[in-house]
């Protein structure tokens, strides 16, 4: 166990006194905070904050990181706000907790290897800042260290979590020392008894080979010398997992793995990386196919080296690794490795750092960063700007678009799930479905027999199947209702005409579609419905075609029933606002079909006459949906008025649309609303009850025309 004070004298090493303090003091909060509380090997639970900081210390990270290591299960273990740790450190140290306690929260046991590499991401994703991954990896490492202590059911989940989720994080953003060290202590957990033989096996190969490599490692050595190249020679054993992967990826025994063993070469210059390969190929034979060029192209995760199989003395086989040393301090630390250099005089040198962006194909970006200052505000940027992972209620992981929302979230899942939306829960909760998903959350979707598919659906859909099956969907449903409208329509007109569509001979109805010019009577319920062909002129055109034939006589014009139900078919009009009750009447339009107006309204006026354009409707039975009306209040200017106002609307089953509020004199306001009504009746008994407020002058309904009289009068 390392005490706080060696602690402190690791990091003087490289962070000014200053810092230095505030990881003490951060130390010093969290004994407090955990004060009373023992891990499972009965030390204080202290000296875990200890040990990760400890980890992170061999990183050279930052005293913010440090920080947030000695106070990473405050706010999950003790209670204590993200709010208290901004406020007694800053506000960088609190993001970097709350992020460690959001993964922390993230239930992500053991699943298939698909779903292993989606929680994955979804980790990466959920971390805003990646030093927030670091302390993750440094505590998950500390915790792997520690195991024995747990129950055998525990150490497994811990263990297998590990191997799926947390090595290969570690792997791809490059710290392959935790990577490896992840891996061996998990596979130790799992398989004991396997890692314990192939442990034993490594061991019993290694007194020959080693003897053997070793004649290799001079070699090497006195022929770069010789050369003028200086260089640092290493061997190395591959870590027991990697060699067990191996064996069970291509199905050989352990006396088949030639690559068991691999030097590093660690020379001063990447052209003395490319001089190094070419003495070596000149000593020793190369094996075809192993030669892998990783500094030209590196690989995604910022790894740079030459790599090459050779056949050394007595036919051993052997890898050879070439790399400078910021090559290999970024192969074996990754993205931490950037705090081993420090800004200032070094800063030409300082290594390029990889931004990791893991999602289909890992797209790659390399900047060079003047200070650690600038490097940490470049990492403070989402991982995936553009992808996020939520859990269906199942726990299956959903993979989706930055912005997407429940509507996204149901058409992902399935189109029919998609279509009856009706609501959704995020995280246990009713939620609106415009709002935009975050990483980690749990949607469940709430649908209805009917499809509830709406074009108000598109304003915040945003992944293309939502939006194209949305629109799929509209457009066939657009179609059906058009026709099924078109049919109500010409029924209306011919019935005035005392002909009914269904007596019609079937020949006779052909040379009509004929004359008229259209392909069956399908799609000519479909223009009639979509406002291209108007209901009455067809009827006349049909009438007159079966003159000869029938005894066709005029009636008088019946007005088309209307409900509020015929959906996409049938609009009203935004400039008079007409409900349930009021005098309307049709207007045909090529863009709209047929829009219902008051028949006061002046924007029909000068049509209202022609058969052509317009056509007379009723209302019919109440549909249940709500229409919109517009009303003016003017009243006192007194405590409470407004609030009064919605009260008395909100009492009597409606919605406030929007609010207009103007100051007309002194102590006068005028309010004008917007509100969700069934019908004119409904809207008089909101009236009423607003007339009965003390504080009201008077109240009104608003017309279009009214509007526009009292612009005229301003």
């Amino acid at each position: 166990m390392e005490s706080i004070g060696a602690l402190s004298k690791k990091l003087s090493d490289y962070l000014d006194p200053k810092k230095v303090k505030q990881v003490n003091k951060a130390y010093n909060f969290a004994c407090e905070a955990h004060s009373g509380q023992f891990r499972s090997s009965g030390d204080p639970y202290v000296t875990h904050p200890i040990a990760v900081a400890s980890i992170l210390s061999s990183f050279r990270m930052d005293e913010d990181s440090l920080s947030a290591a000695m106070l990473h299960d405050v706010i999950e273990d003790t209670g204590i706000p993200k709010s208290v740790i901004e406020e007694k450190f800053n506000k960088e140290v609190a993001e970097l907790v709350d992020g460690v306690s959001k993964l922390d929260k993230l239930s992500i046991s053991s699943r298939n290897e698909a779903e292993a590499e989606n929680l994955q991401k979804m980790v990466l994703a959920m971390s805003k800042d990646i030093r927030v991954i670091v302390v993750k990896l440094a505590d998950r490492l500390h915790n792997m260290r520690t195991l024995l202590y747990l129950n055998r059911e525990k150490q497994l989940k811990i263990a297998r979590e590990t191997l799926e989720i947390y090595a290969p994080i570690a792997h791809r953003i490059g710290m392959n020392n935790v990577y490896r060290e992840l891996e061996d202590l998990a596979f130790k957990v799992i398989y004991p008894t396997r890692h314990e033989r192939l442990t034993a096996a490594v061991k019993k190969n290694r007194g020959g080979q080693k003897r053997t490599l070793n004649k290799i490692q001079k070699e090497l050595s006195k022929k770069l010398l010789d050369q003028g190249i200086p260089a640092l020679v290493e061997g190395r054993e591959k870590h027991i997992y990697s060699i067990y992967r191996k064996m069970k990826q291509r199905q050989r025994s352990f006396e088949e793995i030639m690559d068991v063993y691999a030097i590093k070469i660690i020379v001063d210059t990447p052209e003395n990386c490319y001089r190094t390969l070419g003495h070596i190929h000149s000593l020793y034979k190369p094996v075809e196919g192993r030669f892998k060029d990783y500094i030209a192209i590196p690989k995604s995760n910022g790894y740079q080296s030459l790599h090459t199989g050779v056949v050394g003395l007595k036919g051993f086989p052997v890898e050879v690794q070439i790399k400078t040393q910021e090559m290999n301090d970024m192969a074996e630390n990754g993205i931490a490795s950037h705090w081993l250099y420090k800004s200032g005089n070094q800063s030409d040198t300082s290594p390029q750092i990889r931004a990791r962006r893991w999602v289909a194909g890992l797209l790659e970006m390399r900047d060079k960063y003047e200070s650690t200052e600038e490097f940490i505000e470049s990492v403070k940027t989402d991982i995936f700007p553009d992808e996020i992972y939520v859990f269906t209620p199942q726990g299956k992981i959903i993979e989706m678009s930055g912005g997407s929302t429940a509507i996204d979230f149901a058409y992902a899942v399935h189109t029919d799930i998609g279509h009856h939306c009706r609501a959704c829960r995020i995280n246990r909760r009713l939620a609106p479905l415009s709002v935009p998903l975050e990483s980690g959350q749990t949607v469940e979707i709430l649908t209805e027999k009917v499809p509830q598919t709406s074009p108000a659906w598109l304003n915040f859909a945003v992944t293309p199947r939502a939006r194209n099956s949305i629109r799929h969907y509209l457009s066939n449903l657009k179609t059906s209702e058009a026709r099924k409208f078109g049919k109500k329509l010409l029924d209306q007109s011919l019935g005035n005409m005392g002909i009914k569509l269904r007596d019609i001979d079937k020949i006779e109805l052909r040379k009509v579609l004929n004359n008229i010019g259209v392909r069956s009577l399908n799609r000519l319920l479909e223009e009639i419905g979509l406002g291209l062909r108007v209901g009455n002129i067809v009827a006349q055109q049909i009438t007159g075609f079966l003159k000869g034939s029938h005894n066709v006589k005029e009636r008088e014009v019946v007005p088309l029933e209307i409900t509020g139900s015929e959906g996409l078919i049938v609009n009203y009009a935004v400039c008079c606002k007409p409900i349930p009750g009021d005098s309307v009447i049709g207007h045909f339009t090529a863009e709209r079909g047929l829009v219902v107006h008051q028949e006061r309204c002046k924007n029909i006026l000068s049509v209202r006459e022609d058969p052509q354009q317009c056509f007379p409707v009723n209302w019919g039975e109440p549909s249940g949906r709500s229409f919109n009306a517009q009303i003016k209040v003017v009243g006192k200017d007194e405590p409470g008025l407004l609030a009064n106002l919605a009260s008395v609307i909100t009492s009597q089953e409606t919605n406030i649309a929007s609010i207009q509020t103007t100051e007309i004199n002194t102590g006068m306001h005028e309010f004008v609303l917007d509100l969700e009504v069934s019908d004119r009746l409904h809207l008089s008994k909101i009236l009423r009850k607003i007339r009965t407020l003390n504080s009201i002058v008077s109240v009104s309904r608003i017309h279009d025309w009214e509007m526009r009289q009292a612009t005229a009068l301003h």
